[in-house]
């Protein structure tokens, strides 16, 4: 029997594994407990799919972003077996344009795959979903290169291989609709960005920079709101139907309150209209842990009233420059972005960015 929503009981699956609700602490702690154990199934698992550790996070790290607040219903589970965690699940509802859409995540690790475990944990989250009145999921799902037969996204952009992750999501339900392409700037590969920084500069003349760490100053609070609820309605989106966000100062407030608690530093490197005012275009970059950690490129946004002026070339080498004087020992950046979002992708590749991976972007319909 499928658990009320919000319950706390364990549920069985199958093969002998168990469903466990997390329950949150206050504080992350030295360890062990249910968080460590938590945290340390989902960084195994991210390695076992993507082959990589850049999106690892400690259990310090990971707290702030499991916590519910005002604009996501956040609920996670250890999937057990034999008493060990093989995994973990996922259920991110979006409270923005009245919660019909959520984020889903089930990750097993590989031994204990093909027992039917992650099947269990689908249906379970899926009648969770529903009982709260989702209509539409959503995951993102990364597709190493490999010998399986290829799969194309409808929008005419990218391929992705009809490999263990993709045969499990067509059988659950779900469409593919859209490619992001990982990419990876190389440390010490910075003599072209000056060049590059000029040429912008002089062809958004009608542009000024502004730059500021988080949390953000009160002058550009406003501006940046605006600009954070057009990513959710300008980037390219393909059929993912993600819900438009409502940003304000206070979302601002709360969204630098998570980064801060999660021991990250975030720049931000805008373009302001010189005649209106307006902030016209941003770009975020973050990076945590240990200073030779990679940095992660975050949201870039050139405001469609704003586009025609390199103002995304302008935003992103600046931050890149003054960034690299602050972290000079960190690794490689690393961004994502839609295959068809090609003005983006001609920017980073002029900048020096190489496709590293690619993921496949899918949704399901609920009934």
């Amino acid at each position: 029997m499928i658990a009320a929503s919000g319950a706390l009981a364990p549920v069985p699956l199958t093969a002998g594994a168990v469903l466990h609700p997390l329950v949150l602490p206050a504080r992350a702690g030295a360890g062990p407990s249910p968080l460590h154990d938590y945290a340390d199934a989902r960084n195994r698992g991210l390695t076992e799919s993507t082959g990589r550790d850049d999106d690892h996070l400690t259990p310090a790290q990971l707290l702030p972003l499991l916590a519910t607040d005002a604009y996501q219903r956040r609920r996670q589970w250890r999937i057990l077996r034999e008493d060990r965690t093989v995994g973990v699940a996922v259920l991110n509802i979006s409270l923005d344009a009245g919660g019909e859409s959520a984020i889903v995540f089930i990750s097993v690790l590989r031994e204990v795959q093909g027992r039917g475990i992650g099947t269990a944990v689908a249906h379970h989250l899926e009648a969770l979903a529903r009982t709260d009145g989702v209509r539409t999921l959503r995951v993102w799902a990364e597709h190493p290169a490999s010998d399986d037969p290829t799969i194309a996204a409808p929008t005419g952009f990218g391929r992705v291989p009809r490999d263990h992750t993709a045969r499990f999501l067509e059988a659950q339900g779900w469409t593919l609709e859209q490619i992001d392409r990982v990419s990876a700037y190389p440390a010490g590969s910075d003599r072209h960005l000056r060049s590059l920084n000029a040429d912008a500069t002089a062809a958004a003349a009608d542009y000024e920079v502004v730059q500021w760490m988080l949390p953000t100053p009160d002058q550009h609070r406003a501006g940046y709101a605006w600009m954070k609820s057009r990513m959710s309605t300008d980037a390219p989106d393909a059929g993912m139907e993600t819900p438009e966000e409502i940003w304000d100062e206070e979302r601002v407030r709360a969204n630098d309150a998570r980064w801060a608690a999660m021991g990250s530093t975030v720049q931000v490197t805008a373009a302001r209209h010189r005649a209106s005012g307006e902030l016209a275009a941003f770009s975020e970059l973050e990076h945590r842990g240990s200073p030779d950690a990679p940095t992660h490129q975050q949201d870039t946004l050139v405001l469609a009233a704003h586009r025609g002026h390199r103002l995304g070339l302008l935003v992103k080498t600046t931050g890149m420059l003054s960034w690299r004087e602050r972290y000079p020992h960190s690794g490689e950046i690393i961004t994502y972005n839609a295959e068809e979002n090609r003005p983006m992708l001609s920017i980073n590749e002029e900048l020096g960015f190489a496709a590293i991976a690619y993921e496949g972007a899918w949704k399901k319909t609920l009934a």
